[in-house]
């Protein structure tokens, strides 16, 4: 069972991860729905990773082809690599 701190983590790592897809999508003038179109789910789908507030969960392959559709690295979608606790 996680910690609380484990759970905190996880949610602070999720939220760098959805600022840094709608920042970069947002860059590239990019709709969700049009997002999500070029990463092959759906935009309901794309729509709860973005949200900020939301406890979506996605595979890192989602991670993956939300970047290709970008044209961004996984590793700036995870923002700076590193999250306070």
């Amino acid at each position: 069972m996680a910690t609380k701190q484990e759970v905190k983590t996880k949610e602070k790592i999720k939220e760098q991860i959805s600022f840094n897809i709608r920042k970069y999508r947002k860059e590239r003038n990019l709709t969700q729905e049009r997002l999500a179109d070029n990463a092959d789910i759906s935009y309901d789908f794309m729509r709860r990773i973005e949200s900020s507030s939301g406890k979506c969960g996605f595979s890192i392959y989602t991670l993956y082809k939300i970047s290709l559709a970008l044209d961004v690295t996984i590793d700036e979608l995870l923002g700076s690599g590193k999250v306070d606790k």
